[in-house]
This record gives structure tokens, C-alpha cells and sequence, in this order.
């Protein structure tokens, strides 16, 4: 078999130091050419002269001067064409050298980036460019690839977070049930009672564990639609959302007395209604769930021919503005894990992820005396087109 001979690659540094050569060649060429045409026009004095006037040389010759003049100027653009080649033949190998190394010494940064990106992988996410040399454009995309790399590492950190957080908390009432029914089945005289005991046992596990998984696919559903078109656009309004929440959620709000205003003004969006009025049941369970007894609950909506908002408050245990953000991490609370904790910990998760889905925001600011103030903004229902949704069928 005839080994195959490597093809010559046009990289960039060939291409710049082929450009920086033909310039190079291009300006000598064009200076040698006005050297000659300088040279030839300043070697013509006889033109001041009278016709017939003879010049004397030094080895005794008489000569007519116009002739004289014409093997002059011939000789010496001879001497000049010939030197000027010569010295433009070696400035261009010097200058093409020279580019090739300087292109060379530039363009390693963008070698260091391919290597780099080559040995990436997940054990090698900390590795970083670091260059340190000019100021310049390629200082630029180097230090935009290693912002990537802490982005692509801080998301695949937080994915490796989440997913072992959702293992614990799906194993946990997993392993609730395991060990009441191994307990009970193991005891020769449990009776009815301790069956039924159990069964209880059993039935809120798997409750929890459900209402997780469901957590966890409205989640999915809501993320995957982020930036993207939604797959179903109708009209909604978040006040009716919120009416509905706080309806759900009465008999927990007066078991613990709290104190509830509302100020339900027509926010028409438009959007998908389900995961909306999962962004609003959300917020008002976290409320009161997170809410002390006699505390105060305020729900607030309005909207203006830009945006619509909703604005759940509560009172409760005190968070610092600084660990707000970690809220909307999914099994984070107050910037701690909570997984074990009560609730599945996903629902400012959702929360996050409808608005990002509904090109939205979400904000949150402690509350001095303990507590949280979330504003939900959505874009106008005036400012949304209505997207029926359908299929089609090929033939």
C-alpha cells in the first residue's frame, strides 16, 4: 500500500504570510520601478545641450553626447535593475521568514485553544487558557473561550447538583416504604392496625415521591421550552391563577391565621395556562408554607399596555439579599441544599424556568423584618400573538 502524502493545509498562518509576501514583493517592485524610471530621467542632461556637441572621455575618445548620454543611462539601469532584484529577492525571503514567524508567535493562542478544547473533557473542565500576552483581538477570544469554559463548568456542576439531589430525594421515600413494610412483614404478630399503620406509611412515601416526579417534569417541560416558542400560546390571566392558588391553599392559610390581601387587577397574558397557573399556585404555596403562624400572605396583580406582573409576599424566617438567587436553584433553600427538607424544593425552580419560557422575569427582595417578596413580570397579552396549535399530517 503507497503511504498517501500529507496534503498542504491553507491554515491561516500560511495565508497570512502569503498576503504579507505579496505585499511585501508588490511594494519593492513598484520602488525598484520608480528607482529606474528616477534614474533614467536624471541621466539625461544633454538635453540642455546643442546638437553635435562632442564629449571628451578620460581615455582621450571623443564621443557625441547624446550617445554618450544613452550607454550611460543604460549602464547604470543595468547596475540598478540587477542590484534592485537582488536586494528585492532578499528583503522578500526575510520579510516572509519573518511573517511566518510573527504570524506563528500571533496565532498560538488560537493552537493553545485547540489543544485546549481537544483535552477537554469531565475531568479536565478547570483547564483555562490564561493568555497573557497584548491586549489585542486574540487576547480577546481567548479570554471569551475560558468565560465559556467557566460557564459550561458551572452549568455541568449545577446539572451534576441537581441530578444527585433528585436521587435523594426520589430515594428517600423510596427507602420510607422498603423499610416499613420489611418491618412489618418481618413481625409475626403485627395486626390489622400495624398494617393499616403502614399502609399510611407507604401511601404519603409514595405521594411525596409522585408529586417530585411531577415536579420534576413540569420543570423539564418548562426548561425545554425556554427561548424557544411556546408549544401552546392562549389567553390567561395570572389574577384568576392567583385566585385559584389562594383558594387551593385556604385551609393551610387559616390553620396557621394568616393574614391574606389581595389585589387582584386584570393581568391578561398570553402564554400556555397550565404552566402559568403552576407559576402562580408556586409562589402562593411557598408563601404560606414558608410563612409563621399569624403572619401576613399579599397578592398583588396589575398590568400596563407593555407587561403584566405578580407579586407574592410574605412573612416568615429571615433570608439575606445575598442568598436570594440561590432560591431559584432547583433543591436550594436560602442558598443551602434542602434536599430531606419539606417540599420537593423545585418550585422557584419552575417558577424560573416559566417565566424564562415566557420571555419574563423574576425577581425576589428579603424582607427586613423576615420573609419574601416575589414579582413575576410577563409581556402584555397587547404585545403576544395568540399561536393555535396543530398538526400536520403528511400524505
Amino acid at each position: 500500500m503507497t503511504r498517501r502524502r500529507p496534503r498542504l493545509r491553507p491554515t491561516l498562518r500560511l495565508r497570512l504570510t502569503l498576503l504579507n509576501g505579496v505585499l511585501l514583493i508588490g511594494a519593492g517592485a513598484i520602488l525598484l520601478l520608480l528607482a529606474w524610471l528616477l534614474v533614467g530621467d536624471a541621466l539625461r542632461p544633454t538635453e540642455q545641450l546643442q546638437p553635435g556637441t562632442l564629449v571628451e572621455l578620460t581615455d582621450g575618445r571623443t564621443i557625441d553626447a547624446r550617445q554618450w548620454q544613452e550607454q550611460l543611462v543604460q549602464a547604470h539601469s543595468r547596475e540598478l535593475l540587477a542590484k534592485g532584484l537582488v536586494a528585492l529577492l532578499a528583503i522578500s525571503i526575510v520579510g516572509v521568514a519573518g511573517a511566518y514567524a510573527v504570524a506563528g508567535r500571533a496565532l498560538r493562542p488560537l493552537h493553545q485553544v485547540t489543544s485546549t478544547a481537544r483535552r477537554l473533557g469531565e475531568a479536565t473542565l478547570d483547564q483555562r487558557i490564561r493568555y497573557s500576552g497584548a491586549d489585542d483581538e486574540v487576547a480577546e477570544l481567548a479570554g471569551t473561550f475560558d468565560a465559556m469554559l467557566d460557564r459550561i463548568g458551572g452549568a455541568f456542576e449545577a446539572q451534576k447538583r441537581f441530578v444527585a439531589n433528585a436521587s435523594h430525594e426520589l430515594r428517600t421515600p423510596l427507602a420510607v416504604m422498603r423499610t416499613e413494610i420489611d418491618v412489618t412483614m418481618a413481625d409475626d404478630e403485627a395486626d390489622v392496625a400495624e398494617y393499616r399503620r403502614m399502609a399510611t406509611v407507604v401511601r404519603d412515601a409514595s405521594e411525596r415521591a409522585n408529586n417530585l416526579v411531577d415536579a420534576l417534569l413540569v420543570l423539564a417541560r418548562s426548561e425545554a421550552q425556554a427561548g424557544r416558542r411556546l408549544a401552546r400560546k392562549a389567553p390567561t390571566d395570572l389574577a384568576a391563577g392567583a385566585s385559584s392558588a389562594l383558594s387551593a391553599m385556604r385551609v393551610e392559610a387559616t390553620r396557621l391565621k394568616l393574614q391574606v390581601d389581595t389585589t387582584l387587577e386584570p393581568a391578561p397574558v398570553v402564554g400556555d395556562p397550565g404552566l402559568l397557573e403552576r407559576l402562580a399556585g408556586n409562589l402562593v404555596e411557598n408563601a404560606i408554607r414558608y410563612n409563621h403562624l399569624h403572619g401576613r400572605l399579599w397578592v398583588r396583580t396589575g398590568s400596563d399596555p407593555e407587561q403584566a406582573w405578580l407579586v407574592v409576599g410574605n412573612t416568615g424566617f429571615e433570608v439575606e439579599q445575598v442568598d436570594v438567587p440561590g432560591l431559584f436553584e432547583a433543591f436550594r433553600r436560602g442558598g443551602r441544599e434542602r434536599t430531606g427538607a419539606r417540599g420537593s424544593g423545585l418550585g422557584l425552580s419552575i417558577v424560573r424556568a416559566v417565566c424564562d419560557a415566557h420571555g419574563g422575569t423574576v425577581s425576589a427582595v428579603a424582607q427586613s423584618g423576615g420573609g419574601l417578596e416575589v414579582t413575576v413580570t410577563l409581556p402584555a397579552a397587547d404585545t403576544t400573538p395568540v399561536v393555535a396549535a396543530s398538526a400536520v399530517v403528511g400524505g
